[in-house]
């Protein structure tokens, strides 16, 4: 084939065939095809578009570029993916909570870069957490605990990441075609039988207007549906940050909060709706609603704790040190407070976001070194009263400098108005 040809095809518009796709794939994980050029290519289909089969057929070639995972059991596999959010520790109590009703929950997950925070930097506040298993280390655990949660691997989807690469250094991350092709390629690498996604949308989101977030669901769920794996996507709130912990340490001690059935109700709510949903696909019930009381029971009965702790313990992880106050013990604390009465009405929660990496919970870069202690409360939600002097965001630190700079940017995270503002919903929409 001519890459050339590839090329000017998708330039003016015209259909690749699965062939031109897996081609020019293969070819440039190889080395065969120059930067310059795949970023050429890159750049036609963030321009040009790439239909359902276009955008199943790179998926396909994304997955095949290395090893996805078999497995040798009859047993639902299902896993969820979130497109990111502020405060969004989801994946921790989820996982062992579904897992309680004999499905296997095999969670490849990603670190903070960006506002965003990422899974693998909260289980790694856990001193001795190993997230860098193998494939084989990772499949015994989910065989014998029903969850495991590790990072990516090099077998997994080996083209993505240097697709990704050239994408952020050409301008075409913004793309819903790759993006979906990104995501799923890694999720469908994983061998499930059922996925469930959590795309958000508002301030803290990747996708924040609701109709690009749609879209981006929708397609998706085709290419999940159409790969062979029951898929379903959640629209979900990212306007305010979710629960009320935004820092490692901290977050991972909300998750066990909820696993012992307390902690912040947004958070329990969107544990039981997407938990719900995996037992759904997982052939475990027909009905949501059972789906979330299962859900529900699992907490009451202690058997998510007991499979989270034994995950923990898996991953050589000090279960232990969660329970000590050393374990989020920082230096500094300082609030953020109401300078009048009135309703919060509205949160920047990307800004929310960025104070906790100016704090040291996230990264700009991806060398950035984190701290796992730090972490800011955020007390209030959209919608709630507020007096003079009352506390909105509560900020621990270990930098006075880094502390005093992420209070000035919490102090233009909201506004406060004199009139009640309505609450937006958790869950906007559901997708299958």
């Amino acid at each position: 084939m001519n890459f050339l040809e590839i090329l000017r095809k998708k330039r003016d518009g015209e259909k690749l065939s699965e062939e031109e796709i897996f081609w020019a794939v293969e070819n440039y994980t190889k080395g065969n095809i120059p930067d310059y050029q795949f970023s050429a290519f890159l750049m036609a289909i963030f321009l040009r578009g790439l239909d359902d089969e276009e955008t199943l057929a790179l998926t396909k070639a994304m997955i095949e570029s290395g090893k996805p995972i078999r497995w040798d059991t009859e047993k639902p596999r299902v896993d969820k993916h979130s497109t990111g959010g502020v405060g969004d520790k989801v994946s921790l109590p989820l996982a062992p909570l579904v897992a309680s009703y004999d499905v296997l929950v095999p969670m490849i997950s990603g670190r903070a870069l960006g506002h965003t925070g990422g899974t693998l930097d909260k289980l790694e506040s856990i001193r001795g957490y190993r997230t860098n298993l193998s494939l084989e280390e990772f499949k015994k655990i989910v065989l014998e605990n029903g969850c495991s949660i590790i990072g990516q691997t090099s077998d997994l989807a080996p083209a993505d990441g240097k697709i990704y690469a050239l994408r952020d250094a050409t301008a075409t991350v913004e793309s819903i075609p790759l993006i979906t092709a990104s995501i799923m390629s890694k999720k469908l690498s994983e061998g499930l039988t059922g996925l469930v996604l959590d795309v958000k949308t508002g301030s803290g989101a990747f996708m924040r207007e609701y109709d690009s977030a749609k879209k981006l669901a929708e397609k998706m769920v085709n290419i999940g549906n159409m790969y062979g794996v029951k898929t379903v996507a959640l629209i979900t709130n990212m306007d305010v940050p979710l629960g009320w912990a935004i820092g490692n340490a901290c977050e991972v001690c909300e998750s066990v909060q909820l696993l012992k059935g307390e902690g912040p109700e947004d958070l329990k709510d969107l544990v039981l709706s997407l938990g719900a949903y995996m037992l759904v696909l997982a052939g475990k019930t027909e009905s949501v609603g059972v789906g979330k009381e299962m859900i529900e029971r699992a907490i009451k009965s202690g058997e998510g704790y007991l499979r989270f702790k034994r995950m923990v313990e898996m991953h050589e992880g000090d279960f232990d040190e969660i329970e000590r106050e050393e374990f989020t013990k920082t230096e500094i604390s300082e609030d953020v407070k109401a300078e009048e009465d009135g309703y919060i009405s509205y949160i920047d929660t990307r800004k929310v976001g960025m104070a906790s990496v100016i704090l040291g919970a996230g990264r700009l870069k991806k060398e950035d070194k984190i701290d796992h202690k730090v972490c800011i409360f955020s007390l209030k939600k959209t919608g709630d009263k507020v007096l003079k002097g009352e506390s909105i965001f509560r900020v621990f630190g270990n930098d006075e400098d880094r502390v005093k700079k992420a209070v000035e940017i919490l102090k233009g995270s909201f506004a406060i108005s004199k009139k009640a503002v309505e609450k937006k919903p958790l869950i906007f929409e559901v997708i299958w």
